[in-house]
């Protein structure tokens, strides 16, 4: 099972505009211990935190279920409307949220964890909210107890899906930078060469001759040795 094409897309487009890190100047040079191909951006906190609440969940739900049925009767006719309601996309909700969760994390998929994220700051953290502080529902001291640990999984999961969304975003930057690079590598530089002699000795010849893929070669030279340090 995988998110829709166009949902990943999206999800794909708006986590790079929300998590990129726009204070990156060029990738960062690693050493001859580091690799960026090797480098795991997988976050274990989150991963824990998705595990208990795995386990978490269905305690939450039976006691959500066992505490409505006891005060059904006592509740006004729409309090019972919504509490129902919301059991079933709580329900609904933390099935697809946890299995985004696990997948974007696990596989270090930007788009599921994305979406992840947006579920449970969202749709989930503000219902569990309402569950908690809404004085009308009659809550009991189980209810509130489970309502708070499960407000504290959504609000540690939140934080850290925010960092490892961008830790993988700014990854991801990083690659396509490189793969720039080692694709100008294989490109003839006679050519650049030849354009920068001809200009020097001549420039009254080659002005308004410089073509896209020479000006291209050319930022891209002046940007990698920009970002070239050298090695003590």
């Amino acid at each position: 099972m995988a998110l829709p094409d166009p949902v990943r897309r999206r999800l794909g487009s708006f986590s790079r505009t929300v998590f990129s890190d726009s204070n990156r100047t060029g990738p960062e040079r690693r050493g001859s211990g580091g690799s960026l191909d090797n480098e795991i951006v997988s976050s274990l906190p989150l991963q824990m935190s998705l595990y208990f609440n795995l386990y978490f969940f269905p305690f939450w739900w039976v006691s959500s279920v066992v505490m409505l049925q006891l005060k059904y009767p006592v509740l006004p006719d729409y309090y019972k409307f919504i509490l129902v309601t919301v059991i079933v996309l709580v329900s609904l909700i933390e099935a697809i949220r946890l299995y985004l969760g696990y997948m974007g994390n696990l596989q270090e998929k930007v788009p599921e964890l994305a979406g992840f994220w947006l579920l449970s700051l969202l749709l989930q953290l503000p219902i569990i909210l309402f569950l908690l502080f809404n004085d009308g529902l009659k809550i009991q001291p189980l209810e509130r107890a489970v309502h708070i640990i499960f407000a504290l999984f959504l609000t540690f999961q939140v934080i850290a899906a925010f960092l490892a969304l961008k830790r993988m975003v700014n990854q991801l930057a990083v690659h396509f930078s490189l793969k720039e690079f080692d694709q100008l590598d294989d490109h003839p530089r006679s050519d650049y060469l030849a354009w920068k002699k001809k200009r020097v000795q001549a420039p009254w010849r080659v002005e308004g001759q410089s073509s896209p893929y020479i000006e291209g070669m050319e930022s891209m030279f002046l940007f990698r040795s920009m970002w070239q340090k050298p090695n003590w």
